[in-house]
């Protein structure tokens, strides 16, 4: 598969050389040529300097053939402007990917229709979670981090109580993907019984499981104070 990296900054750059030593065949593009020094001394991908927006350089760097393309520029407008192209003149461009660095650009990104990552939206996001409670580990992150699913695990003093008793009030903010027990996982029914132990993988956003989190240890704090 060939994938193309429009844009050689501190991004564009680690995503090319990361490509590469995953053996795919790499082709960046930068107006500036000084950009490609990034590039590792042992990345062989193919270079391209070129304006982006120019149908030039889409021939030379062989859009037309590619798996993907991430547009990686320093310039949230420009991305916008370039994914849009690409995915207008290459519909057989599969993944169109674009790099969001202000917030408050976002909404005019995705309503050219785009696959939009945001670094600093998403690194927000988990710094905020660490900083209020990094007792819940996130596995994978959705879009931007608005949803993630998390692993937590059960306290003993919820053995015995219906799962349904500890999801109370938290239906829009959570869905449980799935309950581990002696490291067999399972499909969980709301009467299921929870154990001391359990490991229950929910997709939540932050609310909802800052909220879930806090009623698993509100019970465990509980029965600590009556012993």
């Amino acid at each position: 598969m060939k994938f193309i990296v429009i844009g050689c900054g501190r991004v564009g750059a680690q995503l090319a050389y990361r490509l590469y030593r995953q053996k795919y065949k790499v082709v960046v593009v930068d107006s500036n040529r000084n950009s490609f020094n990034r590039l590792p001394a042992d990345f062989h991908g193919r270079t391209v300097e070129g304006e982006a927006l120019a149908a030039d350089t889409f021939t030379r760097a062989g859009v037309a053939t590619a798996e993907g393309v991430a547009v990686v520029t320093n310039s949230d407008t420009m991305n916008a402007v370039i994914g849009h192209a690409i995915r207008s003149h290459y519909p057989e461009v599969k993944r169109v990917l674009v790099r969001n660095y202000d917030p408050a650009m976002r909404e005019m990104l995705e309503a050219f229709g785009l696959q939009v990552v945001s670094s600093t939206a998403w690194g927000a996001e988990r710094l905020q979670e660490l900083l209020i409670d990094a007792s819940f580990r996130a596995v994978f992150s959705a879009g931007n981090g608005e949803v993630e699913v998390y692993e937590m695990h059960v306290p003993s003093a919820w053995s015995g109580a219906p799962l349904s008793s500890l999801l109370e009030n938290c239906s829009n903010t959570i869905v449980v993907a799935a309950l581990t027990r002696a490291g067999r996982a399972q499909l969980p029914a709301l009467d299921t019984k929870l154990e001391g132990g359990d490991i229950l993988t929910v997709s939540a956003t932050l609310e909802g499981v800052t909220a879930l989190n806090a009623r698993l240890n509100a019970r465990l704090n509980a029965r600590k104070e009556a012993a």
